[in-house]
């Protein structure tokens, strides 16, 4: 396993921080930011695909902001995936 950090921008969250195997994501802690929801979303992306995981999340905004932590992990996913040549679409 590897781990991949991200620091999101235009957020709360300070910095998220994800178990990878291949295109697995095999966990998610992040750091700031809503705890609750973080940790919900967290839970939920355990073990899924990192293309399913942007596929749902690429675009997601937070009220006015032209961006959301759920948009922000997808951002991740897209620059961990772009350095390990994995194909996502």
């Amino acid at each position: 396993m590897e781990t991949f950090v991200y620091r999101p921008k235009g957020v709360c969250s300070q910095e998220m921080r994800f178990e990878m195997e291949g295109d697995i994501i095999r966990s998610v802690k992040i750091v700031g930011g809503c705890a609750g929801n973080l940790l919900g979303i967290s839970r939920i992306i355990t073990d899924k695909k990192i293309s399913e995981v942007i596929s749902a999340f690429e675009g997601v905004r937070c009220g006015i902001k032209p961006t959301s932590c759920p948009d922000q992990i997808s951002k991740a996913l897209l620059a961990y995936a772009a350095e390990h040549d994995i194909k996502v679409n």
